[in-house]
This record gives C-alpha cells, structure tokens and sequence, in this order.
C-alpha cells in the first residue's frame, strides 16, 4: 500500500509539497558541502507538507545517499595507503547500519515521533561544536597517544554507522571524534576514512529501507535530484559564503524545529 499520512490514507505530495521539499534538498545539499546540518532542512520540510516524522527520516536517508558517494570520490586520494583500515570499517558500518535502520523501524512511528525533537537537538549540538571539536581532533592528532588497532577501527565503525542507520545528522562529527580517539593519523586521512563509513553506513542503511514500505518515492525522487545540484552549486558560491554564520543559521534552525516539535 505505501506511505500513509496521519489520516490512515495513502500519503500523496501534491506538486508544491514536491517542488518545497526539492528547494528544502537544494538548500541542503548547498549546506552539507558548505557547513553541514543539511538534514535540520531537509527532515522538517518533509514532516511539514504532511509526511509523518518516520517516514521522513527513511525517505530523507534514501534521498541524500547519493550525496556521499560525491563526498568519497572526491576524497579517493586521501585514502590511499588506508586499506587495512577501509577493509576494518567496511563490514562493521554495513551491519551498523543495517542494525540502525532496523532499530528504527523497530521502534515504531509513535516512539519515534516522540524521540525526534531530542535528536534533533543532539543534531543541532553535534553541528555548533563541530568547529570546536574540528580543533580537539587536530590538537589531539598533532600528539598521537595511541598506535592504531584494526578492531578499535571496527568498533567506531560500528557504533557510529547505527546512529546513522537510526538518524544520522551529525555522524560525520561523531565519526571524526571517535576515529581520532583510535586512530594516529592526519585530520584529512581521518575525514576521508569517516567519509568512507558514512557512505557505507547510509547506503546499507538506505537499501533496507528500499523494502520498508516507508518511502515517500516522489520526495525522494525530487530530494535526490536537489541534493547534488545543491552540493555542485556550493562549489560556485564557496568564496562569497562564511561557514560559520551559515552554521549559526542551521543551528538556529535546528532550536527552532526542536521546539516546535516539543510543543506540538
């Protein structure tokens, strides 16, 4: 049958719902390659032409998958000479991620509901101490105080990949914290390795829910499509854009969205 809406009817996006959240994909994928925190955009303008906060998240995931892939061709490089760790991360970010995204589902649309307004604000906080965060990582990288383990590597994959599955705003900061806990290496080889598990995870976690019955296809058609345009349109705009006020912009969004949900 598909998607329902909060009536129990078959959900159906008129072409301005469609062509909302396909600017809502554009902004987006504008501000994941600019600041990050694309999905504070993206998941609020799904829940508010009518899709429910469930299917919303499953149709988001699905719809900005591709992006990763973008984001880890352009960090091939980077992983030169990280086999062993890709190969450590690959098989734990994809049951992670299969794990996250069954645990959603498991949970249940009411449960859910009432859970989004706080991963929202972990969302918004993870996105505000990203630069802070950005500094820990390369003050603790310049003095590396571990030697690297293959299982650690899996471990992070693991545990950050199911908070993926599940949700999945903020795993890159997530990834890039805890890789730097295990790993011994530079920010860029470590960002590259978190792209990779971020890819991994959203992918597996995206083609599960393929079968859910819980994707909005339209939206997510449109979203996909928005998302790269949006991430290739950053690359014309980055000089004329500060970072750090685009985050502060997310940000406030982010309260404001958490907020409103907790009130309604």
């Amino acid at each position: 049958m598909g998607p329902v809406d909060r009536t129990g009817r078959r959900l159906s996006l008129s072409a301005l719902d469609l062509g909302f959240v396909g600017v809502a994909a554009l902004a987006a994928g504008a501000v994941n390659a600019l600041a990050g925190g694309g999905t504070l955009i993206t998941f609020p303008a799904l829940t508010a032409v009518g899709v429910p906060a469930l299917n919303a998240n499953i149709t988001n995931t699905v719809a900005l998958s591709p992006g990763y892939v973008g984001g880890t061709v352009a960090q091939r490089a980077d992983l030169e000479g990280q086999r062993p760790r890709v190969r450590a991360a690959a098989i734990p970010a994809l049951i992670g991620g299969l794990v996250g995204g069954a645990l959603l589902l498991a949970v249940g649309a009411a449960t859910f509901r009432a859970l989004v307004p706080w991963l929202i604000l972990l969302a918004t906080a993870l996105l505000a101490v990203d630069p802070i965060a950005k500094r820990w990582v390369r003050a603790r990288l310049s003095h590396p105080t571990v030697h690297g383990s293959p299982y650690l590597t899996a471990l992070v994959a693991f545990v950050g990949a199911v908070y993926g599955g599940f949700f999945g705003a903020g795993l890159g900061i997530i990834l890039l914290a805890l890789y730097s806990l295990v790993i011994p290496d530079t920010l860029i080889r470590i960002n590259a390795l978190k792209q990779a598990t971020s890819f991994v995870a959203n992918a597996t976690a995206a083609l599960f829910f393929v079968f859910s019955g819980h994707i909005v296809w339209e939206a997510a058609a449109v979203m996909a499509v928005g998302a790269l345009v949006g991430g290739a349109a950053a690359g014309r705009i980055v000089r004329f854009v500060n970072p750090g006020v685009l985050r502060a912009v997310v940000v406030s969004i982010g309260v404001i969205v958490a907020i409103v949900y907790f009130v309604t």
